[in-house]
């Protein structure tokens, strides 16, 4: 073969190398975009596992017995769900509606005669629904005077006291503002959107005042609380951390089309005192997890971002939905073809791990550390070694080769959370935490100022911890806007603990 064939021939091969990746591509933006976002091997359709439409071909035996019919009678009957429809309406408050013949329509067809009354029977339940209203609350408070004092020239007065409001010099009262937070941080209902519910049910309420009181009352009240579950976070030894952008308008230096970031920091699953930590910080550096885990020697869970990499003192496991997620991504279109069998073992041999980890769910730390030893590691081992012999075969940089590099480039980190049962194989923890505040920016898009992205990380934190240690967020909130004004935890900060939403008294007041 002659120099100029040689180099044709390695032209050629450049270019298919290069029209297959550019094909892996199409198809995998082509999969995001139109394609279904779960990552279960039984909606994938992969060898070994089961999907919807394959399952009658699955579980087919033909020499399956036919069962024994038995005819009973009672068993003919349609069955009513009366016990599931009970439990649905037992905490709500009931009423009884009578429905009666008018008096003067009480009389008998067939022979005029006065009917009376002999029994009810019970007709239907009906849930009823009623709308919303506002009251307008009108503070008085009475003034007393000593009369004695009075008559010896030294006249004294006393004022009944009154309950101090969340917002100075407004309208704004705890219901006012918890109902706020809860349509905005809960329910994702931005503020432009809410002032047309405020002006159905007949108070003109701009969205620039509601803004006002949010900033406020992070100021004067929340962020305190917020501050004191930041002290309480860092004492924990195990963390979950995730992120995920957001625009914020009006950064100092930066233009309005450019990414800020909600950082998230949140308890593990077993924790006593579940926190859930929103932080806004204007880039995703790794200077920020840093500087909020500076003096922490504890374990964190994250993905295999560098930027985490900078953080002293500290043991990093690694996520294994992001690992999995790299084998799925690496899935061509049709995961029947030869070429998708090495992405589908990839995904199948993660599979089979978190099969022994819903297992293990519930054992004591020590307990599941031990079996994860036992019956993991060896799955882990023959993995890595899979993925080692297999990697140089694939062609560098398409996704089943990043799929392998990110596998081998990190196998110390992934391997962190068998010497700790506390551990957990997925971040998906925080991930789950951080998507109440993704589905929210879907709506409301951007933040108008870093004031403001920092109150909403703020009230987010107080929203999801509340939940996390099963109180309703509205009446937590509600509680700490009440109660907190007319507290003196400038000078005794101890008071704060009042707040925190383990705290008995908000366990009892905010369920």
């Amino acid at each position: 073969m002659s120099d100029r064939e040689l180099q044709y021939q390695n032209q050629i091969t450049e270019l298919e190398q290069q029209i297959r990746l550019l094909k892996e591509q199409v198809d995998f933006l082509t999969r995001k975009l139109y394609g279904t976002k779960s990552e279960k091997t039984s909606v994938l359709d992969i060898e070994g596992q089961m999907s919807l439409f394959n399952e009658t071909e699955y579980f087919a035996d033909p020499s399956a017995e036919e069962p024994k019919l038995v005819y009973v009678e009672k068993h003919l009957r349609k069955r009513k769900y009366t016990g599931r429809r009970e439990e649905l309406i037992k905490d709500l408050p009931h009423s009884k509606v009578l429905h009666t013949i008018d008096e003067s329509e009480q009389v008998c067809e067939k022979c005029g005669s006065s009917m009376v009354k002999v029994g009810e029977e019970f007709v239907r339940t009906q849930v009823q629904f009623i709308p919303a209203s506002l009251k307008v609350i009108d503070h008085y408070r009475e003034t007393y005077e000593c009369r004695t004092c009075r008559k010896q020239g030294t006249p004294y007065m006393e004022k009944a006291p009154v309950p101090c409001p969340p917002v100075l010099h407004s309208l704004a009262s705890a219901s006012t503002i918890a109902w706020l937070i809860h349509q905005k941080f809960e329910l994702g209902i931005p503020l432009y959107r809410q002032e047309k519910e405020w002006e159905a049910l007949g108070l003109k309420l701009s969205r620039a005042t509601m803004s006002n009181w949010l900033l406020a009352v992070f100021r004067d009240w929340l962020s305190h609380v917020v501050g004191r579950l930041k002290q309480e976070l860092l004492k924990q030894d195990y963390l979950h951390i995730d992120e995920t952008h957001v625009q914020v308008l009006k950064e100092p230096g930066r233009k309005n089309t450019s990414d800020s970031y909600m950082w998230v920091y949140c308890s593990i699953k077993d924790a006593e005192t579940p926190i859930r930590y929103f932080e806004y910080q204007p880039g995703r550096g790794g200077k920020y997890p840093e500087a909020f885990l500076k003096g922490y020697n504890g374990c964190i869970h994250t993905d295999a971002y560098s930027g985490y990499n900078g953080i002293l003192g500290v043991k990093r496991c690694l996520c294994y939905t992001h690992l999995r997620r790299t084998f799925v991504d690496a899935l061509p279109k049709d995961v029947h073809t030869p070429e998708a069998s090495k992405s589908a073992e990839g995904v199948f041999r993660l599979n089979q791990l978190f099969d022994l980890e819903a297992q293990l769910d519930g054992l004591p730390p020590d307990q599941k550390k031990k079996e994860r030893l036992i019956r993991e590691k060896p799955l882990l081992e023959a993995f890595w070694s899979w993925a080692e012999k297999n990697a140089a075969l694939e062609l560098p940089k398409s996704k089943l080769s990043k799929a392998f590099d990110y596998a081998l480039n990190h196998r110390q980190e992934f391997f962190n959370y068998l010497e700790d049962g506390h551990c957990s194989i997925s971040n998906s923890l925080a991930e789950n935490c951080i998507r109440p505040f993704v589905i929210g920016r879907k709506n409301w898009l951007f933040a108008g100022s870093p004031k403001g992205a920092s109150a909403s990380a703020g009230i987010y934190t107080l929203v999801e911890t509340a939940r996390a240690n099963g109180l309703a967020p509205m009446k937590y909130l509600k509680y700490i806007l009440s109660d907190m004004p007319g507290s003196a935890f400038l000078e005794h900060p101890e008071y704060l603990d009042d707040y925190l939403p383990w705290n008995p008294i908000a366990q009892e007041r905010c369920r």
